[in-house]
Order: structure tokens, then sequence, then C-alpha cells
């Protein structure tokens, strides 16, 4: 228990430090309130619960780094719960004779869980400070090539480590000294293990006095650490502890992982499309900066970095993190902004390096979506600056005229020449079940023509009625999306689903052997009014075999390994239908170590196939196809068009070590009364 005199220091030092931290996180709230849009407030009981979950789970972050994770779990909830036994601690402190529940099971289990967690926290702390400064582990670190602020490459995040480590080693450390001290002058308690300890072999020598004025002096300390700590809060990465979960409870509902907001265009009074400077972000993605670990797990994974490209997904983060922190009080004070992101925060080159592969949402333990920022820094790049790598300007037009990206003038039907069947159109075939939707890399492109010969004689092989829309289709616009030119995307979305809509699509099902038509279709289309059920043609091959509707020979018994594209495994979560299809062709699948939502991209997403790929040590298709060739198996299988062609590429330039083939050709192989080609 406190004094009189040490009571009403306690609440002067609280009233100051509660002043400062709501001014500091004030501020804060006002950055992050400069963003454009809004932060998703609807259905807040489930959304709260979504921010719990991710409170509890730590973002999952125990799918990556496993020992590192085990120790972040013990300093997380440590932490967390020692805002309780702080809270105790100054009720127990402040009004006289109060002892929370002492004789109790309850106050007993809570000491028993403060004493455990102290000790918890003081191990990984420890452990996250020697692998930082001693260890120095190589994860921690970005490349000389990543544009990163002045101050971030002189040691920021080091130094901020640093102090927020001191703290919370000071903080817990003085708790549990205070308990040992008091365990001291009390006597023993069996609920207090480590504090036990401590005042049995260090504490037993001391006097009365001197063990009351030990307890009083680390009380002190414990918790004006905490008060004083508090308001620095939002200039650190220790924001992380509640920006976090605040970020997953107010991300807005998407329907596939790296989904893009659409932007209106018929609203005159809007003078800036993209991203040019902060200001121009969605809100929720300057709250990202503020929940960002700079754990640096999306640099790890991003196809760019690992080939040495420019980008990194955490200096972004990171450097509008500093560049907020820098300028809090201004910018929180509604000061003009008007300082481009490309001068600070990312360079032009590793915008253009992107390949939209969503790998750095899917992995970040706080819901942060830096590709997403990258996606508006073009869109303002091609909108508003018209500044963007020449050779999409090609793609652009032949979408817009010819709508393909490869400008070909041919029929959209030249794929289908040969078969031993009849592909009818919808006008030919109006009842059909299913609508094959050819793409464009099916119409033109000769690796992907043999993958939609093979779709097509799966259905013909399964009795399923189908049909085309022939040369009445053109591109779904997702490269000229991905690329920032979102008018191309819209005209050409607009005028698709006018058409799907003449053929009655809506009220059928779709289904297409590429996963950028996959999504762009099913998935982005809904927001312009065109509402699909569509598959994608693993799906479907899955479903028939499932069904009994194919018969297949299952006796090949070739080893194969499969590369999960980006837009299917990881944005869509269709992992299992592609590995089904291939086992029911008889096929071994031996996994490549990354794979599944963790598959690492071929590197032609984002409209990085219409487009030289930047300056790095490696092109991403032959890091991709040198993991497939280490797995040991002679087929390599895909299931989307810009995978086949980009690990063909990387075959070949191997010396064509193995057989690189569509999920749908190996399928078709199988069938034990295939149609003759």
């Amino acid at each position: 228990m406190l004094s009189t005199f040490e009571r009403i220091m306690f609440l002067l030092l609280a009233a100051v430090c509660l002043t400062a931290v709501y001014n500091t996180f004030k501020q804060m709230a006002l950055v992050i309130n400069r963003g454009t849009g809004a932060l998703a407030l609807n259905d807040l009981p489930r959304r709260a619960m979504t921010g719990l979950l991710a409170l509890l789970s730590q973002g999952r972050i125990i799918r990556h780094r496993k020992i590192t994770s085990l120790f972040h779990y013990g300093v997380a909830f440590g932490f967390i719960f020692y805002g309780l036994v702080n809270v105790i601690d100054l009720l127990e402190g402040l009004i006289p004779g109060f002892t929370f529940l002492h004789d109790n099971i309850i106050g007993q289990l809570f000491r028993l869980a403060a004493d455990l967690f102290a000790v918890a926290v003081l191990i990984g702390v420890v452990y996250f400070l020697l692998r930082r400064f001693a260890a120095q582990d190589p994860a921690l670190k970005t490349r000389a090539n990543v544009k990163l602020m002045e101050r971030v490459r002189e040691g920021g995040i080091s130094v901020d480590s640093l102090i927020v480590g001191l703290f919370i080693l000071a903080h817990v450390g003085s708790r549990l000294l205070s308990a040992a001290f008091k365990v001291g002058l009390e006597g023993a308690d069996g609920w207090q293990p480590v504090a036990n300890f401590i005042a049995g072999t260090f504490l037993g020598g001391l006097s009365p006095a001197a063990l009351e004025t030990g307890f009083h002096v680390f009380w002190w300390v414990a918790i004006s650490l905490i008060f004083l700590f508090l308001p620095y809060f939002p200039y650190t990465k220790h924001a992380h502890l509640f920006m976090g979960p605040t970020n997953f409870m107010l991300s807005p509902d998407r329907s596939y992982l790296g989904q893009m907001s659409k932007l209106n265009l018929d609203d005159e009074s809007i003078e800036q499309f993209g991203a040019n400077d902060l200001d121009d972000l969605p809100k929720k993605h300057i709250l990202d900066a503020f929940a960002c670990i700079m754990c640096n797990r999306c640099q790890q994974v991003c196809p760019a970095y690992n080939t040495g490209k420019e980008l990194s997904p955490a200096a972004l983060e990171i450097n509008k993190r500093y560049y907020i922190r820098q300028h809090m009080g201004e910018l929180a004070g509604g000061a003009a902004n008007g300082v481009p992101l490309l001068d600070y925060a990312i360079s032009e080159s590793a915008v253009w390096a992107c390949t939209a592969c969503g790998h750095c949402i899917e992995i970040c333990p706080v819901g942060n979506v830096p590709m997403l920022d990258i996606m508006e820094i073009r869109r303002d790049q091609v909108m508003m600056q018209s500044e963007f790598p020449e050779q999409l300007t090609a793609a652009f037009r032949g979408m817009e005229r010819m709508g393909n990206p490869w400008q070909a003038q041919g029929s959209r039907m030249e794929w289908a020449a040969g078969l031993p069947f009849d592909v009818p159109t919808v006008e030919e075939n109006p009842e059909y079940e299913y609508l094959l939707w050819v793409g464009c890399a099916g119409a033109f492109n000769p690796d992907a023509q043999k993958t939609v010969r093979a779709v097509a004689t799966i259905l013909h092989a399964a009795g399923v009625s189908f049909a085309t829309l022939g040369d009445d289709e053109t591109c779904t616009g997702d490269s000229a999306r991905r690329a920032g030119n979102e008018p191309l995307f819209q005209a050409m979305a607009e005028a698709n689903i006018e058409t799907l809509n003449a053929a009655k699509a809506n009220e059928r099902r779709i289904v297409t052997s590429c996963p950028h038509c996959f999504t762009t279709i099913g998935k982005e289309y809904g927001e312009l009014g065109g509402h699909y059920q569509v598959f994608h043609h693993t799906q479907l091959i899955a479903d028939l075999v499932g069904r009994g509707k194919l018969r297949l020979n299952g006796k090949v018994l070739e080893q194969a390994t499969f590369h999960d594209p980006c837009y299917l495994g990881r944005h869509n979560g269709v992992l299992a239908e592609p590995r089904a299809a291939l086992a029911a062709a008889g096929l071994t699948l031996l996994e490549m170590p990354r794979s599944g939502k963790d598959s690492f991209c071929c590197g032609a997403g984002g409209a990085q196939y219409w487009k030289e790929e930047e300056h790095g040590t490696e092109t991403v298709n032959l890091n991709r196809f040198r993991e497939a060739r280490a797995t040991g198996a002679a087929v390599l299988a895909v299931g989307c068009p810009f995978c086949n062609t980009m690990m063909s590429d990387a075959n070949r330039e191997q010396g064509a070590p193995m057989q690189v083939r569509d999920v749908a050709e190996l399928v078709a192989d199988a069938l034990v009364a295939p149609v003759a080609a």
C-alpha cells in the first residue's frame, strides 16, 4: 500500500502522462484520417471478433519463423496479461487494505500467471535483442539497392527496437522484483515460484525496512515506466500491439485476397486518381504504417526482392512510418503535404517490379497490404502522370483497339481447328451448361491453345454441354487494371458484362483455364454489375472425376510437381482441386518447398508479362524453375497460361530437363477413351 504522499504523486504523474497520451494518440488518429475513403465500420461485433482473433493468434505468425514466433507469443501474451497486472497493482497500491482475492484460487492463479509470464517476457525480449544486435539476423536487414529513408538506413529501427526492448525489460523486471521484495516482506508464496526464488536466494538477509523500501522503489519504477512510455507509443513500432488487431478489424471486406478498389471515374469532382502522396492513400493504408512490425516477413517472400530488384514491401511500409513519425505534428495539424511517395517511400523501378502476387498481404501478421499501395501508385503514374514502362503501351493499345494485349487480329476460335468434335458458340448451343471462357492467351498463345483444347476435350468426354463466345469474347482487362490503367479496365469490363449477360452467362456457369480471368470475371466484375459463377478448369475437372463423369487411367505413376498460380492458390484459395486432378490422372506429386499459399510467383503477374523485367540478380521465372527442378520430378504441372509460358521459357533456357504441361493436358492424356486428336 502506498502512503498518502505517494498516492498524490502518482495522481499528478498520471494526469500529466495521460494528457500526453491523449495528445499523441489523437495525432495518430488525425494522420490516419488524412487518407481517402473510410475505414470499414460496418458489422462491428463481427469485426471486433476478427480483431480479437488476430490478437490471440498474433496474425498466425506461427506459420513462418516458428522458433521466433514462439518467443513472440511469450512476449505478446505476457505483455497483454501485464495490462491486467498493472491495473491490479494500481488498485492494491492506491486503495488501503485492498488485495486481489489473495486466498482465493483465482487470486492464486493470477499470481502464478503473473510470475510465469514475467519470465516468458524477459526471456523473449532477451532473445529478440540478441537476434537483432548479436546475431544480426540477415532477415532483419534490407539490401542497399532498396530505397530507405536516411534515418532508417542509419539504424533508426535498431534504436527503436532497443528502446522498446529495454523498456519491457525494465518494466517487467521491476515488477517481478517488487513482487520478490513483497514476498520477502510477507513470507513465502508458493504461487509465485520465481519471485519466491529471488526472495529466498538474494533477499534473505535484508531487514523489513529494506524490503519495504525495495518493494516501493520497484513498484514505482514499474508503474512509472508504463505511464512515461504510453505517450511514446504512437512513435514506435511497438504500436503494432494494438494497431495490428485494429488493422484487421477495420479492413474492408474483400472477395479475394488482393482485390483492388473500384474508382468512380464518372465523378467529375475527383481531381486525383491513384496515390501520388500520403494523403492520396486510403485511410486503411495509412493505418498500415502504424501497424507495421518491421519484421520483413513480406520482404522475405517477395519475388522481386528475392531476385535482386529494388522492391521491398517492408521498406515501403517502414518509409511511410518514418515519414509520418518525422512529420507527425505537422500532418496532424492539417499542414499541406504534397511530397510524392516516390520521393521517400519507394523507387519508380520498385513500383514496376511488383508482380501483384499478393504474398506480402497473405504473410503479413498485422494485416498490411503493401501490394495495394503499389497498385495505387501505378494508377497515379498511368492516369495522372502518364509515366509508365514503354512496353505497356503496345499492350494497352492492343486491348483498346483489338480486344487483346497481343494485338492479334485473327479469329479467337483458331485454337479449336482440328479437334474431332465441334466446339459450339452460344448461338449454336444456347442451352449450354458451361460457358468456356477461352481468354486471350487461350486464343492466341500456342502453349495456352493446347490447354484450352485439352479442357474442351475433357468437357466433351464428360458429356458436359458447353459453348464459347467465339469472336465476341474480349480481354477481361486484368493486366490493364494491375498496370494502373483503370479506365481501360472498366471499359473492357463493361463491354464483357454486356456480352456475357446477352449470352445468359449470369444464369449459367463459366469455366476458364486462366486464374486471372477466373478472378476478374468472378470477383471483380461484381462491382460493375456483372455477377457470375466462375470455375477454374481444375475445379471442374476435380468435380467431374468425383462424380464419375470422367474415366481416367490412374496408372501413369509419373512424378510431377505442381506450381500453384498466385491468382488461383494464394488469392482465391484453390489448392486441393489441382492436386486431386493430378492424382486422378495417376501422377505422383512431389511438392516444392514453396507451395500452396506460399507458392513463389512465376514472374508474369501484375502486367509483368507485357514488359521487360526490372534489373536484378536473376529472373523470377528462373528462380522458380530451379526449385521445381530440384524436386526431381519429370513433369512441372501448371494451371495458368502465363505460368505455362514463364516456366516453359525457363525450361528451354535450362536445356529442357522437364516437361511443362497444364493440368488439363495431363488429365486429357489420361482419359481411358480419349478423343483422337
